[in-house]
């Protein structure tokens, strides 16, 4: 069976024999009062990479969402969340909410949506705090980052980024030979942006692949955050084999990252190529993942079933927009050329079979860089 369900998108597993040896899972110490081994200095890192001050781990993006937004809470805030956020952000949020805090939502990716609800409700004494994803593999697009900045700035708030999706892939200097940009600091070095007014909270599982997270800001912003922290506390911290994960990705990403992520873009452009002949369209552009949008009339289902039969593993879930069901295809850089066209053979047979044609993918928009504003 082809797998293409796999969210480690530049293929990183972290064998045991790759990591530096632990003694123990677990120091049986809340992370208040003690820090695991390595947890700072792997956080610091982390924060160089995104051009941050400083940083600090947790065992999820849940954890330090439940605690931001519960800190955030205190203050006199009102929370302006993008339409298409990721759920597990929103949890977080839903704990501000509960607290009192006021929450509108505007429109997916839309910069003035943004400054008309903040010109209408933001005339108070409340600062606004604005959550978005960095980028989103429904549509396939960053969010407006510096649009976005602009009107928080503007009004003495935060900006805070679920770069999760981002982050590995993404970095700054994006051109013909590093399409994804370099370094995989995610969106706020692709974009250009950093400051004491902008957090970031990101899963290092997707490209990294360890089973942790981390916040990164300004440093007075993760002090604040790790002296008033109830998870930090409360819950374990990070394990030591996910610490060593995280240093093993990190020393991978210095020595040969952009080659991996110039090998993952060349595999999704070749699989574009390929099923695009058959009439496929696709969001997500040069994104590991790729999302089907098939010609009307057509079942996502039956594509799905039709792919698992001729032993091509995809990922059938809802459309963002709650219309039905997608079919998404995820890249990594593991997969081979003779991967990538087995599952584009898959497709062909399959709209032969249907004998329906969608509008084709247009080759030649690949390798722009992604508009950020």
């Amino acid at each position: 069976m082809l797998d293409f369900t796999s969210a480690l998108y530049l293929g990183l597993h972290h064998p045991t024999g790759a990591l530096r040896p632990w003694s123990h899972f677990t120091t049986g110490v809340p992370a208040a009062l003690a820090a695991p081994p390595e947890a700072e200095q792997v956080a610091q890192q982390l924060a160089a990479l995104l051009g941050c001050e400083r940083g600090v781990l947790g065992p999820s993006t849940f954890h330090l969402f439940w605690d931001l937004f519960g800190m955030l809470s205190r203050h006199r805030v009102a929370v302006y969340v993008d339409a298409g956020t990721y759920p597990i952000a929103r949890w977080g949020v839903e704990r501000a909410a509960g607290r009192g805090v006021p929450v509108l939502e505007f429109a997916h990716h839309d910069a003035e949506a943004l400054r008309k609800v903040l010109r209408h409700h933001g005339q108070g004494q409340l600062r606004p705090v604005v959550l978005t994803d960095g980028f989103c593999p429904s549509c396939g697009k960053p969010a407006p980052l510096r649009s976005y900045l602009d009107s928080v700035r503007a009004s003495g708030g935060w900006l805070i980024v679920d770069d999760t999706q981002a982050l590995g892939i993404f970095g700054h200097s994006p051109g013909p030979d590093a399409p994804y940009g370099r370094g995989g600091g995610g969106m706020l070095p692709h974009a250009q942006i950093s400051g004491p007014d902008v957090i970031a909270v990101s899963s290092l599982a997707k490209a990294f692949g360890a089973p942790l997270a981390v916040m990164t800001g300004s440093r007075q912003a993760i002090t604040d955050f790790e002296q008033n922290s109830e998870t930090r506390m409360h819950c374990s911290p990070p394990s030591l084999p996910s610490i060593r994960a995280c240093e093993h990705a990190l020393a991978v990403n210095r020595n040969c990252g952009d080659q991996l992520r110039r090998r993952l873009a060349r595999l999704v452009a070749r699989f574009r190529e390929r099923a695009g002949r058959a009439g496929f369209r696709f969001t997500g552009r040069l994104f590991p993942v790729q999302t089907l949008m098939p010609a009307p009339g057509a079942n996502p289902v039956h594509v799905y079933q039709r792919l698992l039969k001729q032993g091509i593993r995809s990922v059938l879930h809802s459309a963002p927009d709650g219309c039905g069901e997608r079919v998404s295809l995820v890249i990594t850089a593991r997969h081979v050329p003779e991967q990538i066209e087995r599952a584009a053979k898959a497709l062909t047979e399959l709209s032969n079979r249907s004998g329906t044609k969608s509008e084709s993918w247009l080759p030649g928009r690949e390798y722009t860089s992604w508009d950020t504003d």
